[in-house]
C-alpha cells in the first residue's frame, strides 16, 4: 500500500464520520423543533446577558469604594500621630494653668516650670521616636551643607573651622528621609 491508499482510506473513514455526525443531528432536529432550540438558546442569552450587567455593576460599586476608602485613609491618614501628640498639648497646658503658686518662692515657681517644660519636650521627643522621627546632632560635628544650613559664621577657640558651633534649629529624619536641616553657627576657626 503506498501513500496514496492511506490518504484515501482516511478520507473514506473521515467522511463516513461526518456523515454519521449528520444523521445523528437530522434525528437530533427531528426530536426537537428548530424554534424550541432557538427559544432555549435566547433564554441562555439572556441568563448570560444578566451574569455579566451583575458582574459589571459589582465591579464598579466595588471601584467606586475602594477610591472612597483610599480617599478617607489619605484624609486621615497622620491621624494617629495627632492623636499621640494631644498629651503634650495637654502638659503644656498644665504647665501654663499653674503659673505662680502663691506661698512659694519665685526661684521654686520657675525651678516647676523648667522640670514641667523639659519632661513634656522628653515626651514629645518619645512621640516622635515612636513615628521613626529622630534628631540629627549638630554641635561640635564638621559642617555638612546636605543636613545643615550656616547662618552665620563665628571664631572660636575650642571649636575647630568648618565645625558647627551653635545650633538655633535641629535636623530632623523621618525613617530615612530629611524631614528638616539644621540651621547653625559654623566655627570659622581660632579668633585673631
Amino acid at each position: 500500500m503506498g501513500k496514496e491508499q492511506k490518504e484515501e482510506v482516511t478520507l473514506e473513514k473521515m467522511e463516513e464520520q461526518v456523515s454519521g455526525e449528520a444523521e445523528t443531528v437530522a434525528a437530533t432536529d427531528a426530536g426537537q423543533g428548530v424554534e424550541e432550540k432557538l427559544a432555549a438558546a435566547q433564554e441562555e442569552i439572556a441568563g448570560f446577558r444578566d451574569k455579566m450587567l451583575r458582574a459589571a455593576a459589582e465591579f464598579d460599586n466595588y471601584k467606586k469604594r475602594m477610591e472612597r476608602d483610599r480617599n478617607a485613609a489619605m484624609k486621615y491618614a497622620g491621624e494617629h500621630i495627632l492623636r499621640d501628640i494631644l498629651p503634650v498639648v495637654d502638659n503644656l497646658e498644665r504647665a501654663l494653668s499653674q503659673g505662680v503658686i502663691p506661698g512659694v518662692s519665685a526661684e521654686q515657681n520657675l525651678a516647676a516650670l523648667l522640670e514641667g517644660v523639659q519632661l513634656t519636650l522628653k515626651s514629645l521627643l518619645a512621640t516622635l521616636e515612636k513615628f521613626e522621627v529622630k534628631p540629627v546632632e549638630s554641635v561640635g560635628q564638621p559642617f555638612n551643607p546636605n543636613i545643615q544650613e550656616a547662618l552665620t559664621m563665628e571664631a572660636s577657640d575650642v571649636v575647630p573651622a568648618s565645625h558647627v558651633l551653635a545650633e538655633f534649629e535641629k535636623a530632623y529624619y523621618y525613617k530615612d528621609r530629611l524631614l528638616r536641616v539644621a540651621k547653625v553657627i559654623v566655627s570659622s576657626g581660632a579668633a585673631a
